[in-house]
């Protein structure tokens, strides 16, 4: 064979390797043009309808609509391994056909590993999505529920499911479940009201030292507290979830009556109806900072790490470490301290849902597709494991509609009730009550009549920044409460 026929073969070996590398089934055409054929039209008829699912819906919304159905992935994962193997075997079939006859030796070598890549190429991505795809439908299976809770906002049919539902309240708990911990008390309770037109959102932080709470009429416990939860510091938030698994038997429908009963209590503490719910533990908080790969946070007070006050001296004992001020990256212990330390506060429990607040902002701020992806397994390992949602399967293509209203165009504001605004002690509910109404519903504002500038303070007159070390906790964007 003359070296000029021997180098065309080997172009020839290498343009059309990676053509079936490119476009499955390419580089068959001059050698096997029926099977190569087939194959390219396939994938040219497959790619068409793709893009077409994905202009008619959006590109994020297809994306999403088939990550959050389990029909979905089941089809998907199948589809993707026939497609993966057909897709290779055009490229090694490509290849074998196309190896100049009596290569040997570093000629040889060189084609064999340029196919082997060839396939790498495509083998990985495609294990890879079917290795998220799979779980991602075990994730859906663990964390949802199959049945949506009893007069819950539910989005119906149409092309906007939300059209008949004004708001959707969610109930966010972090519970203090642990191995070495007896009971549950809930470590954080806030509300989510979402208006599902704009997906603006307000998030309301309940103290877990309030006293007094109030239960619906149609709570059994109603009737033994009809004046509310109100045995004085016993008888706190905190304590409702042990106060509905004590009287278990008065719920013999509810499978979790701590959590029934502390949805029913935020509800009335509101004065809205709370729809779904969601509760993670310590570990599965700790765990998800970890998976996220650390919050970057400004902590403006020195917390105490592994404190916690003595009942007896009402002193700070066992700390093990601090988080100073400043600008920190914090690991998921760190920041779990961050989040649910109180001894050596200054305020105790509000100083503690200030810091919540400032987590939540933190978290939600560094929120990033590609990180989310490249940590997708850890992640999904870790909401498994620690996190339940009563949003049922069914509903998720329309949650995720609505999560992208959010994403796109909804502000995340907070309203924490702290002692800024609420006496914990003898709270006036129907304020409260007035102060949700107007959060989520705000006055419009009226118009100014132009006046003349304000003049600027004296040196003597305080400005406003003399007074960044009062909190304020006031109904502010959450990303930007620290």
């Amino acid at each position: 064979m003359s070296a000029r026929r021997k180098a065309r073969q080997t172009r020839r070996f290498y343009t059309l390797t990676a053509a079936s590398t490119l476009i499955p089934g390419l580089g068959l055409i001059p050698t096997r043009r029926r099977t190569g054929q087939v194959i390219v039209g396939a994938f040219l008829v497959a790619l068409l309808g793709l893009l077409g699912y994905a202009l008619a819906t959006g590109l994020m919304s297809s994306v999403i609509n088939v990550g959050v159905s389990r029909t979905a992935l089941m089809i998907a994962v199948p589809l993707m391994f026939i497609a993966m193997c057909v897709w290779i075997w055009g490229i090694v079939t490509t290849a074998r056909d196309n190896m100049p006859e009596g290569t040997r030796g570093m000629p040889k070598v060189a084609m064999v590993v340029f196919t082997a890549f060839a396939a790498t190429l495509i083998f990985a991505p495609a294990a890879q999505s079917m290795r998220y795809a799979v779980i991602q439908h075990s994730l859906i299976g663990s964390v949802f529920d199959t049945l949506r809770p009893d007069g819950a906002a539910a989005p119906g049919d149409g092309p906007d499911p939300w059209s008949d539902t004004g708001r959707v309240n969610i109930m966010l708990v972090g519970s203090d479940a642990d191995t070495d911990r007896e009971g549950i008390r809930p470590d954080s309770i806030m509300v989510a009201s979402v208006d599902t037109d704009t997906g603006e959102t307000v998030l309301f932080g309940i103290p877990r030292n309030l006293q007094n709470i109030p239960f619906s009429e149609d709570n059994p416990l109603h009737e033994e507290y009809p004046d509310g939860f109100n045995c004085g510091d016993q008888c706190l938030m905190e304590y409702v979830w042990t106060l509905g698994e004590d009287n278990k038997e008065l719920f013999p429908e509810d499978t979790n009556p701590g959590l029934a009963v502390t949805k029913d209590a935020a509800s009335q503490v509101l004065g809205l109806d709370i729809d779904y719910t969601t509760v993670i533990n310590l570990e599965g908080f700790t765990q998800l900072v970890d998976a996220m790969g650390g919050v970057s946070i400004h902590v403006k007070e020195r917390v105490c790490i592994g404190c916690k006050i003595d009942p007896a001296t009402g002193q700070t004992v066992g700390t093990t470490g601090w988080i100073e001020p400043g600008y920190r990256k914090l690991d998921g212990y760190r920041a779990l301290w961050y989040s649910r330390s109180r001894a050596g506060s200054q305020d105790g429990d509000f100083s503690r849902m200030r810091r919540q607040r400032c987590m939540v902002g933190a978290l939600l701020n560094q929120v990033n597709p590609t990180t989310m992806i490249t940590r997708y397994p850890a992640l999904a390992k870790t909401l498994e494991d620690n996190v339940r949602v009563d949003i049922p399967q069914q509903d998720l293509d329309e949650w995720a509609e609505l999560v992208l209203r959010i994403q796109k165009g909804g502000k995340i504001k907070s309203l924490p009730l702290t002692n800024q605004n609420v006496d914990v002690n003898d709270p006036d509910y129907d304020k409260i009550h007035a102060m949700v109404d107007k959060a989520i519903d705000p006055p419009k504002p009226k118009k100014k009549p132009s006046s003349a500038p304000k003049p600027k303070p004296s040196p003597s007159t305080p400005s406003s920044s003399s007074s960044t070390t009062t909190p304020d906790d006031s109904l502010s964007d959450i990303t930007a409460t620290c």
